[in-house]
């Protein structure tokens, strides 16, 4: 048995045993998965949609790429990139099983069933031999992994050589005035929306502090290269509320 680590990483604002993160983040996304993407509607206004075209603009699918969508539960990411791509394959990677129940579920999955694979996994762990992949994609997803480092370590051994990398996340805007006026809708707005909508404020306190604690976009970007990818680059979406992040292993 691996020995259980005592160091400590963010529940949000908590501050808990690295070895209880991964459950409770399951915890969260068990309690959302069912009304996730209408919540990612409200929290965005929409907008997330953009956010996740741009992101197929940068990154330009190819015909037979196989894509790694990892915490891909309700399958955005992949359908874009089957849609965009014209025919390839995706495996969609995610913690926690209901949210890939509640991909599986949707319109879009039933007409790429060929084409997608459902898999159950961790993304500092990775269930895959070295140089699988053409594309890796995490949406929204690596803010809520224990050790994000280690994601990237592992981005980059299952990617092919000459593979891309493409994070988008929550980031942080340049201008405190702007911050604080977007933390203040974040704080105010958000965990009452979870309330009335999928009746969990919890849950949705978690994810705007989740986004506070994230690292800015030059912190990130270091982390992506220290993962060794080069040519790594980001661009911010609406100011910085969003930001995504590309690397290539070459």
């Amino acid at each position: 048995m691996a020995e259980r680590s005592d160091n400590t990483t963010h529940f949000g604002f908590e501050t808990v045993p690295e070895h209880e993160k991964a459950g409770r983040v399951q915890g969260v996304f068990n309690s959302v998965a069912s009304k996730y993407d209408i919540m990612n509607d409200v929290m965005s206004v929409g907008i997330h949609r953009i956010w996740k075209d741009a992101m197929m603009d940068w990154l330009a699918p190819r015909p037979g790429q196989r894509l790694l969508d990892v915490a891909g539960g309700t399958g955005d990411i992949s359908f874009r990139f089957l849609k965009r791509a014209g025919y390839g394959h995706s495996t969609v990677l995610d913690l926690t099983r209901p949210m890939l129940e509640e991909g599986r579920k949707r319109a879009e999955a039933e007409q790429m069933a060929e084409s997608l694979d459902w898999v159950t996994g961790d993304a500092m762990a990775l269930p895959f031999k070295d140089n699988t992949f053409d594309v890796y994609t995490i949406s929204f997803g690596i803010r809520n992994v224990t050790r994000p480092q280690e994601a990237l370590n592992e981005a980059y051994r299952v990617l092919k050589p000459g593979g891309r990398l493409m994070v988008l996340e929550f980031s942080q805007l340049p201008n405190e005035g702007m911050q604080k006026l977007y933390d203040l809708y974040s704080f105010n707005v958000i965990p009452r929306m979870g309330q009335l909508i999928a009746n969990d404020y919890d849950s949705y306190q978690y994810l705007v502090e989740s986004i506070r604690n994230f690292p800015d976009q030059e912190t990130f970007l270091g982390m992506v290269k220290e993962a060794g990818f080069a040519n790594a680059k980001y661009r911010n979406l609406s100011l910085g509320i969003a930001c995504l992040h590309s690397g290539w292993k070459i």
